[in-house]
């Protein structure tokens, strides 16, 4: 099989040196909605981490998280369909709305059957899902809200983004907890080099519910994990768990042949993507490093470059005493000493939605697009000797940059991003 190559343009992904799309920046998060928003915010260090508002979290153990408060949906959808909707389909359909603005593409009665969507989430509706399944334990059949009914399903925010914007093509979505996002991206590289389409919107949408608030306490997996201050600090020695947040980050991909057609400029390419996995609980973090290495390498052969050719990496760290600790050995392993690449993670910004891919592979595209990379926010004392960015943005010159993916369950997503 020939290396993944996507260019990204101002949304565009491109493979195998013939496209396969086009990145389209289409982002709802805390960090504002909108890339120019989301780009001033999440260079300067800004943070959205907050005490939660939408529930009451007086007798949780965490109380903090990164919440969507900006988003606006009438700016984006008909006002007669709002009421059809639920939080994670707004955002959605906004995100992508957004990416076929940046792309400055059209969706018309000749090309909307090969537009299509594959969409990454970790949980769902989760709010929707709770608030149909207590009315029909409470109240029975008859009480339930019949709009709820099709929000509930995983699927309902890809479906909601089809039929507002028009298009008729592939629509798939995938959960995969943690690499929902970036699995999606990579899944929709390989249908747009199959023919499936010639567009396809990917990435990964999440909400901030209570009950998923209250399951990620359950497992651990929230700060304060040592009975410390509730912070998140990825890479930090003194790290101890990570914040919940939520967002929609949708990339746009198509051929290179159309890329070129319709002469759009572009932000760079994704010219790897490389998947793994290694024996880990399903609710806990790889403990060792073999899984991303192997994944890794993976990636780096099919963008056909060398290891040492990286720049930088978009990290998946989140604050998590395992996590971190893994992916930081795994990166001191990987490369020779004082060779390891800037590394830095967004989630000390935007929290950990758990299908974070997509908003993070819009930060890359930024990032290598102005060549600045984004300070890793809350991260002042480093686990390791590595080459972090801290407390600042970094002017660098990128030319090739590792997006990582880990999740629960020992599961492994790398795709490698390239500017010519």
């Amino acid at each position: 099989m020939r290396a993944l190559l996507q260019r990204v343009r101002s949304g565009s992904v491109i493979i195998d040196g013939a496209v396969q799309g086009k990145i389209s920046q289409g982002l709802v998060i805390l960090l504002g909605v909108g890339k120019e928003d989301f780009s001033r915010r999440l260079f300067a260090g800004d943070t959205a981490i907050r005490g939660i508002q939408s529930f009451d979290t007086g007798d949780f153990s965490s109380h903090l998280g990164a919440e969507v408060t900006e988003f606006k949906p009438r700016d984006f959808i008909a006002v007669k369909n709002l009421r059809r909707m639920d939080k994670i389909s707004l955002m959605t359909v906004a995100s992508a709305r957004m990416a076929l603005e940046d792309a400055g593409l059209q969706i018309t009665a000749e090309n909307r059957d090969r537009v299509g969507i594959i969409l990454g989430t970790a949980f769902g509706a989760t709010d929707i899902t709770v608030q149909f399944l207590h009315t029909l334990s409470q109240e029975g059949p008859a009480s339930v809200n019949p709009i709820l009914v099709p929000n509930t399903v995983m699927n309902a925010p890809a479906g909601h983004t089809s039929i507002e914007l028009g298009f008729r093509g592939i629509n798939t979505t995938i959960t995969h907890f943690a690499v929902s996002a970036e699995n999606a991206m990579a899944y929709a590289a390989a249908e747009i080099r199959r023919g499936t389409a010639d567009f396809i919107f990917a990435g990964g949408s999440d909400i901030l519910s209570e009950i998923a608030y209250r399951s990620l306490i359950g497992f651990g997996a929230l700060s304060p994990q040592n009975k410390g201050n509730e912070t998140c600090r990825p890479f930090d020695q003194e790290r101890n768990g990570c914040i919940a947040g939520e967002g929609c980050g949708m990339i746009l991909l198509e051929s290179l042949q159309s890329a070129k057609q319709r002469g759009c400029n572009y932000y760079c390419e994704i010219s790897g993507a490389g998947m793994g996995a290694s024996p880990t609980r399903p609710n806990e973090w790889p403990r060792d490093t073999e899984g991303i290495k192997r994944t890794f390498a993976r990636a780096v052969k099919n963008a056909g470059i060398a290891i040492n050719d990286l720049q930088a990496i978009y990290a998946g760290a989140n604050g998590d005493k395992i996590l971190d600790a893994v992916e930081a050995e795994a990166y001191a392993e990987i490369f020779d000493a004082g060779k390891c690449p800037f590394i830095s993670s967004i989630k000390g910004a935007t929290g950990e939605s758990f299908s974070s891919g997509g908003i993070r592979a819009c930060a890359a595209a930024l990032s290598m697009a102005n060549q600045i990379l984004p300070p890793t926010a809350g991260l002042a004392n480093p686990l390791r000797a590595l080459d972090f960015v801290i407390q600042e943005k970094k002017e660098a010159d990128i030319h090739h940059a590792a997006l990582a993916g880990i999740s629960f369950g020992g599961t492994y997503c790398y795709l490698i991003f390239s500017k010519s």
